[in-house]
């Protein structure tokens, strides 16, 4: 069975300002949760922010992921949850063009993307834990869409705020996201002072070991 719930604007405009200022390796020294372990970026550099639309699929029929694509808006992050599928790929070079269209801002995927060179050269972020050229099949069996669902343990919330660069992925309750991100501004605005200060000390020559 098909369970398509309404889409969830959980993210605020003011969220996306705050978060367009940081890096998910800020986050990750102030929390551990919400961070998706395993999730690694298709290509580098990436760089990605947006609203959460959560996909659930179970493993082989893909079907829901074509019903989120239908719901999204502009600035959205389709998360897929595959249901513990570390083989087939559920995204490839014509969700993509979909995607792109739609102004998605990127997607997450807790199994494999395939078509990886079309979509390096689309620049368009796509987070996975691999690839494969096995993929999924649109079946209209059984899927969620804007359901909570798990990923690399994490429960991501439909509207959750989903962060991602080079590094990896973040996925952060709207309801904690301010204090959060503040926290997270603060220290990397201190982590500048502390860059220009040893910019400063590696101006000077480095010293000649004396053997």
């Amino acid at each position: 069975m098909l369970r398509i719930e309404p889409r969830v604007q959980g993210v605020t405009a003011e969220l996306i300002t705050l978060y367009s200022q940081l890096q998910p390796s800020t986050l990750g020294h102030l929390t551990d949760f919400g961070f998706l372990r395993g999730i690694q970026p298709l290509f580098r550099p990436i760089r990605m922010l947006g609203n959460a639309v959560t996909v659930r699929i179970p493993h082989l029929d893909s079907t829901a992921i074509r019903h989120a694509l239908q719901q999204v808006m502009p600035g959205d992050v389709i998360v897929v949850d595959m249901s513990g599928d570390d083989f087939r790929a559920c995204w490839g070079e014509f969700r993509t063009y979909v995607a792109m269209k739609k102004e998605v801002a990127g997607v997450v995927i807790s199994g494999c993307a395939t078509d990886v060179k079309v979509i390096r050269e689309l620049n368009f972020p796509v987070f996975a834990t691999g690839t494969s050229a096995l993929t999924t099949r649109s079946l209209d069996m059984e899927g969620e869409v804007n359901t909570p669902i798990s990923v690399c343990g994490v429960t991501v919330q439909p509207g959750d705020l989903i962060i991602g660069d080079d590094d990896g992925v973040f996925a952060v309750h709207p309801d904690y996201a301010q204090i959060l991100g503040e926290q997270a501004l603060a220290k990397q605005q201190q982590e500048e002072l502390n860059r220009q200060k040893y910019e400063y000390d590696l101006i000077k020559p480095y010293p000649t070991l004396k053997i």
